[in-house]
């Protein structure tokens, strides 16, 4: 296994620095989103994308706008899940509240956080088995929601664990069975399935994480960078193919670069199809 992993990064290290990796075609759809916010793919790479008043827009892969939904109390999302089998998920920091949502837009749950011991949620994701990550900036505690019960099932003291006073969390998400917090002054903090810290990485990120197989992908300036959860190394995969996007969300079979009012699908490049 060990030696698998040193001839795969090692033919991924040469397939970068010959610029092979990036070889984008042209895009499949470029959607126009006034007011454009966050984006998320579903598992059949829909895409789902949310403006600054909370609305929510669903646009299949070529484009065509599918549906939306419009809240009640408008307010901006600070996170907008649709990478899970099942549900949509949506947090709004500044109404302290939550949401989950069916494929079609449809609301399964939705609740203020004050009401379950969460005095002031910063940042929020969905977990496996019915639970609710969040970020309660109050007590600087990352706890657990079981949202069918309503109920907080855990809470853990971050303050003590990381010896830290001052966590400015802008995002959190689950991925294969961790969680990632990410603290754009500070790194990327990572737990296990029951939110015991296990490690951080110095990463500089100021914007969505982007996940991808077994790595985590970041814009810098022009260039899409990597880093690999299983070898910790970290990798320029070259050029990417217009200038400013500000962030990026990788599908199943498509990659969705996101720019100021503007989100560009493109088919996702060989090189990122043949990592293991």
């Amino acid at each position: 296994m060990k030696l698998s992993l040193i001839l795969f990064f090692g033919f991924l290290s040469k397939a970068i620095y010959s610029h092979d990796v990036l070889i984008f075609e042209a895009p499949m759809a470029e959607i126009p989103v006034e007011f454009l916010d966050l984006v998320s793919l579903d598992t059949k790479d829909q895409i789902y994308a949310s403006n600054t008043s909370g609305d929510i827009y669903l646009f299949d892969q070529k484009g065509k706008q599918i549906n939306v939904y419009s809240p009640t109390r408008q307010a901006r999302l600070h996170q907008l899940e649709a990478s899970w089998t099942v549900n949509i998920f949506g947090f709004s920091a500044d109404l302290q509240e939550y949401r989950v949502l069916d494929r079609f837009l449809n609301p399964i749950a939705e609740n203020n956080f004050q009401l379950n011991e969460v005095t002031l949620p910063k940042a929020a994701t969905l977990g496996n088995n019915n639970v609710i990550w969040v970020w309660d900036e109050s007590d600087l505690s990352l706890k657990t929601l079981d949202y069918l019960r309503n109920l907080v099932i855990q809470s853990q003291p971050l303050n003590l664990i990381l010896d830290s006073e001052d966590l400015k969390v802008s995002e959190i998400r689950e991925f294969k069975n961790r969680l990632f917090m990410n603290v754009p002054d500070s790194g990327i903090f990572i737990f296990d399935n029951q939110g015991n810290f296990l490690k951080k990485v110095t990463l500089m990120i100021d914007q969505r994480m982007c996940f991808y197989k077994e790595s985590l992908f970041w814009v810098e300036g022009r260039s899409l960078k990597m880093y690999s959860l299983q070898s910790q190394a970290i990798f320029d995969l070259g050029t990417l193919p217009s200038k400013d996007v500000q962030y990026l969300q990788i599908g199943q079979e498509h990659i969705a670069l996101v720019k100021k009012n503007l989100i560009s699908i493109y088919p996702l490049p060989q090189g990122l199809r043949q990592m293991k």
